[in-house]
């Protein structure tokens, strides 16, 4: 195993922070290596928002549930799908030509592309001695989180991450083996055989974790999540920033 897949498997989500803060210079690096991602057809379509000051901090916090996280870590980026920039970058070449930026499938290049620079930016952090946790929460509150960071059309925050040096060691969460994920020329329903041994793991992990209070399966804790009804004003405020209207 070499250095690059070490780093890899050896990541954790954390979720408490030290007060080493980010310098500048460290946050260039982190989200150039973000920008260097692959990106479909090389539009870019995705802005980061780094947020330090503690105020705007404080407000994201509790519109994504008060995670504490959110507020102790030293830099908070929220990674936006963003097609304003390339809508108004492109207007003086179109003339009266029709556009689809508001079509479904740039919604998805959009949102393809700002997880794909975020992984790569949340690698480089993590190769520096930084930990990250992404925060899909920021979408719990997303048209006030929207207005908070004076999103225009056509962008919205896909996800946030808090960014610095961590101050714990969690345990690392094992994951699905690899026979439910990597399948062969096609896909194989039979993979679905090995969640029985997944449970077993997640269950036991969860024990050790909990010290016992929680020894739910993996595949319990999916009905679980399966049967909340998440965010259901996500389709609606979509369309209201004009994303996914064909």
């Amino acid at each position: 195993m070499n250095e690059t897949l070490a780093l890899l498997m050896n990541h954790r989500s954390i979720r408490k922070y030290s007060d080493k803060p980010v310098s500048e210079e460290q946050l260039a690096a982190v989200v150039a290596a973000g920008q260097m991602a692959s990106t479909s057809s090389n539009v870019q379509a995705y802005t980061v928002i780094a947020v330090t000051d503690s105020d705007k901090k404080q407000a994201l916090s509790r519109l994504a549930g008060n995670q504490a996280y959110i507020v102790e870590c030293p830099v908070f980026l929220v990674w936006c799908a963003d097609l304003y920039r390339l809508k108004k970058s492109a207007e003086p070449h179109l003339g009266d030509s029709p556009t689809y930026e508001d079509s479904t499938e740039n919604f998805i290049v959009a949102t393809v592309d700002a997880a794909l620079a975020a992984q790569n930016a949340a690698v480089a952090a993590e190769s520096l001695g930084m930990g990250i946790v992404y925060i899909g929460g920021i979408r719990n509150a997303i048209a006030e989180a929207s207005e908070l960071l004076e999103l225009p059309e056509l962008v919205y925050p896909v996800f946030g991450m808090c960014l610095g040096y961590p101050d714990q060691e969690p345990g690392l969460r094992p994951r699905l083996p690899q026979p439910a994920v990597l399948h062969r020329d096609r896909y194989d329903p039979g993979a679905l055989a090995e969640v029985k041994t997944y449970d077993e793991i997640s269950s036991a992990y969860l024990a050790e974790r909990t010290n016992g209070a929680n020894t739910a399966p993996w595949s319990q804790l999916m009905a679980k999540r399966l049967a909340e009804p998440v965010r259901l004003h996500m389709q609606d405020f979509l369309k209201q920033k004009g994303f996914m209207k064909r």
